[in-house]
């Protein structure tokens, strides 16, 4: 049951370094220089994004079998890790957003914007229909959101000068491959195979 905490903690923290929701989050910072409103933001925003992506996840792991719904959770994952792999940029208009609304209303709206369809938003789906308690793997997600998104926040522009973004990228795309070796064996499992 933990796992369901702490794996997609760890993969969504990992995965998110680098990404345009963590550039999102330093314009943000720089922008309004409130950062209280902007963490309420990002908490309230991927609450509801990564819950959306986790109900789909639940609903759909019923259509398939065990084996069925392994192989293509392998697949998912090998093809995140690639994905995760290659920066991030952020669009203008998630830019120009900032623009318009107050700091809350602007990162509530960016960063769910900015999620959907994004890589961490695609493990939401693929980790919700992996492991069962679906709470769990929703907070799990929006506290590795939260992990990589609020030091940039708090620290600025400084800290995401100084972090190597080329290894972290590599050790967030390692951790997707190994989901999905694991995922290769329990389809492999499921199928007698093992």
């Amino acid at each position: 049951m933990l796992d369901s905490l702490l794996v997609p903690t760890a993969i969504v923290a990992l995965a998110e370094i680098g990404d345009k929701t963590q550039l999102l989050a330093l314009i943000l910072a720089a922008r309004f220089r409130k950062p209280w409103p902007i963490i309420a933001g990002i908490v309230a925003a991927t609450l509801a994004n990564h819950a959306a992506a986790g109900a789909v996840g639940a609903w759909v792991s019923g259509f398939f079998s065990d084996s069925v719904l392994h192989w293509i959770l392998a697949a998912s994952f090998a093809a995140t890790a690639l994905w995760t792999l290659v920066p991030d940029k952020l669009d203008d208009e998630e830019a120009n957003t900032a623009r318009r609304f107050g700091p809350f209303l602007t990162t509530l709206i960016a960063f769910f914007l900015a999620e959907i369809g994004d890589k961490t938003q695609i493990a939401t789906v693929m980790l919700a229909a992996q492991y069962p308690e679906l709470w769990l793997v929703i907070i799990g997600t929006t506290v590795g959101m939260l992990i990589a998104n609020v030091p940039v926040v708090l620290a600025g522009n400084f800290a995401a000068e100084k972090l190597p973004l080329a290894l972290i990228r590599r050790l967030a795309a390692s951790a997707f491959f190994i989901l999905a070796i694991v995922a290769v064996y329990k389809a492999m499992q499921s199928s007698g195979w093992v």
